[in-house]
């Protein structure tokens, strides 16, 4: 059954409207310290890619600027739990700035686990601003190859001391 109903042009301007409106006041506003506490501090969140193939999966995170020893990775009831911090460089006083683009503060990721992660087989390394966590996958949970007998000969059971075959 279809159904119908009438399009609202004025209903898709309302929610990018918000979308808009949230996205300036994440930006700039409803922070205590103001614009200028906005400048310096935001969500920091790195980016993350994800892959897989039959023995692990792969998760490659950008933290460049973080010290190895500031990123703490858990895993906590089958969750993957990512933390870091970046810190504003304090060399430079924060008045002299004219414009901060990189994101500083503390980030969490955090990553659900499927049934086919091993746990105990978690390796983490760090090189160049990239943190490569590759978690194994459980024996059970590998691929398998089943070898497939195509046209395999049986003997007739009545005919079994004649040499008798037939096609299965």
């Amino acid at each position: 059954m279809t159904v119908l109903t009438r399009w609202d042009p004025f209903r898709e301007f309302a929610t990018l409207q918000n979308q808009m409106n949230r996205l300036f006041q994440d930006s700039f506003g409803q922070q205590p310290g103001g614009r200028e506490e906005a400048l310096t501090t935001s969500v920091f969140a790195p980016a993350v890619d994800v892959y897989e193939d039959e023995h692990t999966i792969t998760l490659k995170v950008e933290v460049p600027g973080i010290e190895e020893r500031e990123i703490d990775i858990r895993v906590e009831n089958n969750t993957l739990v990512v933390h870091g911090e970046r810190k504003l460089e304090k060399d430079e006083k924060e008045e002299n700035y004219r414009r901060i683009e990189r994101q500083y503060g503390s980030f969490t990721r955090t990553f659900t686990l499927p049934s086919t992660v091993d746990a105990e087989n978690i390796q983490a390394e760090y090189d160049k601003g990239v943190l490569k966590i590759r978690l194994g996958k459980k024996a059970e949970a590998k691929p398998k190859q089943i070898k497939v007998n195509v046209g395999a000969q049986k003997t007739i059971e009545g005919e079994k001391g004649k040499g008798a075959t037939r096609a299965a």
